[in-house]
């Protein structure tokens, strides 16, 4: 079995069931392996038909005595209906809206039904109970699929289900011996890891609840111990490279500091000291700069820009939404003008310099390539093909996390092309994502941390409340006021459209306690929808915008103008808004259906008001007060809600897998401090030994695949 093999060649499966699979993420044989259940429904205890109690799971073996079909026209609904016979006696069967099962559990098969005991009005059947066809009786848990055992229960999408899934993995695990172990035979023996041809078996159809929880343990260390070796090998890597030495120009620091509107925190100078002191530095410098909302990380960025510039290198600026890179180039330009620094703008469709006004991309591109741009701002524009830099000396990355290794590897590649004798460029990764320690010293390994733990003085407290139903009418009062003082509002909205449906809650890494944290039901509020109901019912006396992704950059340009100038009283939005926006005369920030949000989210929401001098408030609409939410109530800073969040949904859900690429049993383990620092030794003791893995190819193989699939940022 060659795991690398593509889906695309494995004839078990249809080409459209292929298709469904990417949407899962899974593209190889591994992946598919590597597709662990989230949860496990246990029908391991099985009785006679006879012994069945009213409201206990059980799985029972009998004979197809009958089956048929009864359609309930007013209700459009078809209920199958099937009595089943054992050597004690005989049950009804029910399962609804499934009549395909009359021709699969034809009278006379023998089948396992797993399912509840149900009473109503004295009559008893299994509803909707699990089925499986077999053609003997089975005595070895082993023979079951799908019931009769603890039952594994796959993250799924539309097309795929946990059923099929079963009938795919079971049968490749017979050959998973062939497989090599990942990890190496020391390693497995020193921590008394389960070899891998018995974690993969047990992890998919586990013996026993504890059989499960070892594989689970084990396959979570190999995954923290690939990231572990990733992270550590690019901090050697990164040791290795040459970088231009930027002087710390003490008096240009102090002019410029003394030049500002504002007195800077404790917090920030100690932050800029230090990335100051790192770029003085021949090796190229590696940082995290973590601040809360609003506690001024751009403002360091800037005397790290601006020592850059003075001594002759490029600084590229890269950020994920066109709105953060206008509004930085205009931060940019207006704090450093009296320094005459020359900045440029990268995106998409808008593109200008400070002292050139609008130009075409090309002018931009020549002007960065030629290095009369010192400063160049962008999204991921900076790494389109052709836009290179003359002497690219330090890479900010704004809300870095969005970003990948390879974009970030892609700015420094870039300078290299344009100029053979060019060194690695300083990296400063900026995040207003609080990251709890552990997580951090694992997920971003191969970074220095700098944090900037302090707000500016006099920052008023922003009054938090959540607001039911019941309140709604009187609080769109509270805000009619707030405009009519003068004031702005933003609206955010979870979705664009009404017809996208609602987004199922993900739930993985909840082993045996399956619950959510919140019950998925009633109607998620739409932008479009919210901002016909507020422009024409609500307050139709007020200039209503609206703001979300999938607009053109130039209305979106248009509508934060508006916002900045006044001339929008409630910009209704989606996450859009989330990252670096700043409007000061915003003081309400209404959330709908909060509790779709994260704690870390909805704290990024929060920091877009309170920016200016007057009182600001956080209005968390919801039908659903859930623990997420009271915290928001209890606590104001990023860093204890994201150990609050941490606590209450475990790692994959607070930074989310799919946006950090880490895989979902990784996250999920991400908690676990003791796995963690095993892993994290394990890793040591390969590269101290064995730097280059040239020992260890299947070790490097696997990280190459890693990488690929991963992004860690």
């Amino acid at each position: 079995m060659d795991l690398e093999v593509s889906i695309e060649k494995f004839t078990r499966v249809s080409a459209a069931y292929k298709s469904r699979l990417k949407n899962l993420g899974i593209l190889t044989m591994r992946d598919l392996l590597y597709h662990f259940p989230a949860r496990y429904q246990d029908f391991s205890a099985r009785a006679d038909i006879a012994n069945l109690e009213v409201d206990k799971t059980a799985c029972i073996q009998g004979e197809v005595e009958s089956i048929k079909i009864i359609r309930i026209w007013k209700r459009h609904m078809t209920l199958i209906e099937a009595m089943i016979t054992d050597k004690t006696g005989t049950i009804k069967a029910l399962w609804f809206n499934q009549p395909y099962l009359a021709g699969t559990l034809k009278k006379g098969t023998i089948v396992c039904l797993a399912g509840k005991l149900v009473e109503k009005k004295g009559n008893r059947y299994l509803s909707n109970p699990m089925y499986e066809k077999v053609r003997e009786r089975f005595d070895n848990e082993e023979d079951y699929t799908h019931t009769g055992r603890l039952v594994p229960v796959y993250p799924e999408t539309a097309g795929v289900t946990s059923r099929w899934l079963r009938y795919i993995i079971k049968p490749l695990l017979k050959n998973s011996g062939e497989i090599a172990d990942s990890l190496p035979e020391n390693i497995l023996t020193a921590y008394d890891f389960m070899p891998w041809r018995d974690a993969i078996k047990q992890i998919h159809f586990p013996d026993s609840e504890e059989s499960a929880r070892q594989a689970r343990r084990r396959f979570a260390f190999e995954e923290l111990f690939f990231i572990q070796l990733a992270v550590l090998r690019e901090r050697v890597r990164l040791n290795r490279e040459k970088a231009t030495e930027i002087p710390f120009d003490a008096d240009l620091i102090k002019q410029f500091v003394k030049s500002l509107p504002f007195k800077l925190t404790q917090a920030q100078r100690k932050t800029a000291w230090q990335i100051l002191k790192d770029m003085e530095k021949s090796r190229p410098m590696n940082r995290l700069l973590q601040g809360d909302v609003g506690s001024g990380k751009t403002i360091v960025a800037m005397i790290a820009a601006l020592a850059a510039a003075k001594s002759g290198v490029q600084t590229a600026v890269m950020v994920p939404t066109e709105i953060l890179a206008n509004q930085h180039y205009a931060g940019f330009s207006k704090m450093l003008a009296p320094f005459n620094v020359e900045i440029g703008l990268l995106c998409a469709k808008n593109r200008s310099l400070s002292s050139y006004g609008k130009v075409a991309k090309k002018t931009v591109v020549d002007l960065a390539k030629n290095g009369e741009i010192q400063i160049l701002i962008g999204t991921n524009a900076l790494i389109q093909k052709g836009v290179e830099f003359k002497n690219l000396g330090l890479v900010v990355l704004d809300e870095q996390h969005r970003f990948g290794v390879d974009q970030r590897a892609s700015l420094a590649k870039n300078n290299l092309a344009a100029n053979k004798d060019a060194r690695s460029p300083h990296l400063l990764s900026m995040t207003a994502t609080p990251i709890p320690r552990t997580l951090a010293l694992t997920v971003y390994g191969d970074l220095d941390l700098a944090i900037i733990d302090e707000m500016p003085a006099g920052r008023k407290k922003i009054a938090t409340k959540i607001i039911i139903p019941e309140e709604r009418d009187l609080t769109y009062e509270f805000i009619r006021e707030e405009i009519r003082a003068g004031r702005q509002v933003f609206v955010v909205c979870p979705r664009i459209d009404p017809e996208e449906g609602h987004e199922e809650q993900k739930r993985d890494g909840i082993l045996f306690d399956f619950k959510a944290d919140w019950s998925g039901a009633g109607a998620v509020k739409a932008v479009k929808e919210e901002y016909e109901k507020l422009s024409k019912e609500v307050f139709p006396e007020m200039r209503v915008g609206m703001l979300h992704g999938k607009m053109k950059a130039d209305e979106k340009q248009e509508i934060m103008a508006k916002m900045k100038t006044g001339d929008i009283d409630i910009l209704v939005s989606t996450s859009v808004i989330e990252v670096g926006i700043d409007i000061p005369n915003a003081t309400i920030m209404a959330i709908e259906g909060s509790h779709k949000f994260g704690l870390a989210q909805l704290h990024q929401f929060r920091g877009r008001v309170g920016r200016g001098e007057h009182q600001s408030y956080c209005l968390l609409f919801s039908d659903y007060p859930t623990r997420r939410l009271n915290a928001m109530l209890k606590f104001d800073s990023g860093f204890e809600l994201a150990e609050k969040d941490l606590e209450i949904r475990g790692p994959g859900e607070v930074f989310g897998s799919q946006q950090w690429g880490a895989p979902d049993l990784a996250m999920a383990s991400l908690a676990d401090v003791f796995l963690l620092e095993k892993s994290r030794a394990a890793a040591k003791g390969v590269l101290q030994n064995d730097p280059d893995l040239s020992d260890h190819p299947q070790l490097a193989a696997r990280i190459a695949h890693f990488r690929d699939r991963a992004h860690l940022e």
